[in-house]
């Protein structure tokens, strides 16, 4: 039979970085910042140098979460954001956040003149329609009155790329990287100047109160003067309604080997495709990185079809050879498209959270870890108002953004129900390497029969709320599709804001 490859992320492929040790006895700290990737490690780098003692918590390992997961393009340029928020909100507040972005991409470029090694490279950021698109027209009109340094590029896109273009816009002087290399930078340096990391160590409980208490799943504790939640999905969601603030989107990635030159630039795709694209060289290879196929996160179970398509793509247009590398992301996005940095709740002035990036957490999530450095320290930030998760959220314009995100949450649940049923089928017709709803010693389960013959099952109800989780097909993981939790085959944990796992067994009777 054919086997599909296991998926796995270019950027983690060789990370011989520090491993760090779990959590094994309970301790005390100043700053307890939760999660280790881009937001978590800016924000612990930043207040160690400024003389805080912190502790470093993280779930799975460094360059594990969405950070490991990402095209790593370091942009201002959000899609077709600017004309969008001159609508929802005013010219003032559109500028202000992309002067908030702005000031990550410098403190990146300061960081590569001290000597970060991190694979970075200067480069132009572009968006291009295939068809007339009169959402790239609003956003030409959005940077002439908000004075970004861009503009019109039709003709420059039509010469890089392989594809009939019908419009383009450029913002100049972006960047591109690689985020896990970013991070050990971060991680090697924050511990020089005496932070302490734990890895393999997943916060479960924070407590209320002055000087909350961090609890681990081993049971652990860390108490803080603050706690930083930047866990990408808060766990601890429930409080504040913060389940209801978001939807979740998944999205696909292949790099595939190209015996041409470097694409010259980052580009990302106006439409219904939104394909994105840029290059990656590597020990010799150069590497072109395409993006896609977005869809609500756990709704989707061929997902190895995303895959091919986007594989097809790179060789049809760009004569690459297969997929060598394939893997995923997931994001969050906010009701009103600005992220959540800053106080969590509005009674609880120790306890902070970054959160929300929607697809740009390369710059949004520098830009949250500094801010929230500032906020811990005293500095005064011209952007805490901006993407304060204390900021009215649902205005009239967002109503239709939170009945929508909310009923198809509620329709997930009451289809799962269903779904059991009549997915189900069975246990003895499950292929190596494919997975199915199964009856197993009475109750409905799913299964993964994976290649040596081995029976996975599991619980379908997602420890977060109770939804039916579904079988996601190339990355070998039950997804949930009400909040976007998964879980591996054995049940584990992989990505929040579940903090417990499917409870699991291995049977080799089926």
């Amino acid at each position: 039979m054919h086997r599909y490859p296991f998926t796995n992320s270019i950027w983690r492929q060789h990370d011989t970085g520090t491993p760090y040790p779990s959590l094994s006895v309970s301790e005390s700290t100043e700053v307890v910042v939760i999660g280790a990737g881009i937001a978590g490690l800016v924000c612990a780098y930043e207040l160690q140098k400024r003389g805080r003692q912190v502790t470093l918590l993280e779930a799975l390992e460094i360059g594990h979460g969405t950070t490991g997961h990402t095209t790593a393009k370091c942009s201002v340029q959000h899609g077709t954001i600017y004309h969008k928020l001159i609508r929802h909100f005013d010219e003032s507040i559109a500028r202000l956040y992309y002067e908030f972005n702005s000031e990550a991409l410098v403190y990146l470029k300061n960081q590569i003149e001290e000597g970060f090694d991190c694979d970075y490279a200067n480069e132009q950021s572009f968006l291009y329609s295939r068809e007339p698109n009169e959402e790239l027209t609003k956003e030409l009109d959005a940077y002439r009155r908000l004075k970004i340094d861009g503009g019109e590029a039709t003709e420059e896109v039509r010469k890089a790329l392989p594809f009939s273009i019908e419009q383009a816009l450029v913002i100049h002087d972006q960047a591109q990287f690689h985020p896990v290399k970013y991070l050990r930078e971060l991680a090697n340096r924050f511990v020089q100047h005496g932070g302490k990391i734990y890895e393999n160590s997943r916060a479960t409980e924070v407590s209320q109160g002055p000087r909350p208490v961090v609890t681990t799943s081993t049971g652990r504790r860390v108490q803080g003067n603050q706690v930083v939640i930047a866990t990408h999905y808060p766990f601890n969601d429930l409080r504040g309604l913060y389940v209801s603030k978001f939807s979740v989107e998944r999205s696909y990635i292949v790099a595939c080997e190209s015996g041409s030159r470097p694409l010259k630039g980052m580009y990302l795709e106006v439409g219904e495709r939104k394909r994105s694209f840029r290059s990656y060289e590597e020990n010799g290879k150069t590497y072109l990185l395409v993006g896609g196929e977005g869809h609500t996160a756990g709704q989707v179970t061929d997902t190895r079809s995303r895959y091919d398509r986007l594989e097809h793509d790179a060789q049809a247009h760009f004569e690459t050879n297969r997929a060598s590398y394939r893997w995923s992301s997931q994001d969050l996005i906010t009701l009103d498209g600005l992220p959540y940095v800053g106080q969590m709740f509005k009674r609880e002035p120790d306890l902070f959270v970054a959160t929300g990036f929607s697809k740009w957490g390369m710059t949004n999530g520098i830009a949250a870890g500094t801010l929230l450095a500032d906020q811990l320290t005293g500095r005064p930030n011209r952007f805490v108002n901006l993407v304060s998760p204390l900021r009215q959220t649902v205005k009239s314009s967002d109503i239709s953004a939170f009945l929508k995100t909310n009923l198809d949450t509620a329709t997930q649940f009451a289809k799962g129900t269903v779904d059991r049923l009549l997915e189900r089928k069975n246990v003895k017709d499950l292929q190596l390497d494919e997975s199915g709803v199964v009856q197993v010693d009475g109750k409905t389960s799913g299964v993964y029969r994976d290649l040596d013959n081995q029976c996975h099952v599991v619980n379908l109800t997602c420890t977060h709320l109770g939804c039916t989780v579904k079988w996601n097909n190339a990355e070998r993981s039950w997804d949930c599709p009400c909040h976007g939790s998964r879980f591996d085959a054995k049940g584990n944990v992989l990505e929040g804001p579940a903090t417990k796992p499917l409870s699991y067994s291995k049977r080799e009777d089926l």
